[in-house]
């Protein structure tokens, strides 16, 4: 297996992308992290991850590192004015146009937690990019959080919308992997704009007003499996991840919640679900199977 990293430059800032693979010449995948995550959340440089093992399934691997997370440079500091609003309606095309560059099969794109968000909203914005897509893969993906459980109070009641704001505002960003809270950081712009997402109302971009909710009605979406963990009690519990196939219209969606009376080998939760060591013989094979029927 090989790796490199491939850097896009966009203004004074370069865009991280993890190149993994082990033939050339497999049909693209692009994975996008969600918050306060980066791209080690699909791989490890000593080949561990989702990311590794498809590409020892002969497919060939992007694994995207959001604007100022991972190894994007600069990190986010507290000049840091961008947010989701520039994920959606630049950086996530500058990745699919550099992997296309590269490799101009169709692709498939694989999200975890709030990058499926992201990704669903750049495809009801831009649904030319439809064409080129085999289909879409969401691990704990949700947009708003009605889940009435403790964890869910906590992380999103107290610590998301409650302590992370302060943080932001003293330190002009949310450095959530020095309080222990995330892998990365996160600045004022995303923050305000996920917390005014993650909760139950208008699926609008607060920057111009464009309405994703009625876009992603009339979009005909490629094939979608979203699964989650039932042990993810907050950040994508299965009734949010539900409500949020349900929001985009997306009636053929495949939709599992994996748990060992469904059959799985653990009860998954929320980041689990992608770093178990049993995942690579418990539902990574069935995710590579199901790529490869459209391949």
């Amino acid at each position: 297996m090989q790796q490199e990293s491939i850097y896009i430059t966009e203004g004074e800032e370069q865009l991280h992308l993890r190149h993994i693979w082990q033939r050339k010449g497999g049909v693209p995948i692009f994975m996008l992290h969600g918050l306060i995550e980066n791209g080690f959340i699909f791989y490890t440089e000593k080949g561990k991850g989702l990311a590794c093992y498809l590409a020892e399934q002969g497919f060939d691997v992007y694994v995207a590192d959001l604007r100022g997370r991972g190894k994007s440079l600069p990190a986010i500091n507290s000049q840091s004015t961008f947010g989701q609003h520039e994920t959606i309606t630049c950086d996530i095309a500058l990745f699919l146009e550099k992997i296309q560059s590269i490799n101009p099969q169709k692709m498939h794109l694989i999200a975890h937690s709030w990058g499926g968000v992201l990704i669903s909203s750049f495809l009801a914005r831009y649904p030319k990019w439809l064409d080129k897509v085999h289909s879409k893969t969401c691990f704990g993906t949700k947009r708003v959080v009605t889940a009435k459980t403790m964890e869910a109070y906590f992380k999103l009641g107290f610590m998301w919308r409650y302590i992370a704001p302060i943080l932001a505002k003293k330190n002009g960003y949310f450095d959530a992997k020095k309080f222990r809270f995330g892998s990365d950081s996160e600045t004022k712009k995303s923050l305000e704009e996920s917390i005014t997402w993650v909760i139950p109302g208008k699926w609008h971009d607060l920057n111009d007003g464009f309405d994703y909710y009625t876009a992603a009605q009339n979009i005909t979406w490629p094939p979608t499996w979203h699964l989650t963990g039932i042990s993810d009690y907050a950040l994508g519990h299965q009734q949010d991840v539900q409500l949020f196939i349900d929001e985009c219209n997306n009636r053929n969606a495949k939709f599992s919640v994996l748990s060992k009376q469904a059959g799985n080998q653990v009860n998954y939760d929320h980041i689990n679900i992608l770093t178990h060591p049993n995942t690579v013989n418990d539902h990574f094979p069935k995710l590579a199977l199901w790529l490869k029927g459209f391949s």
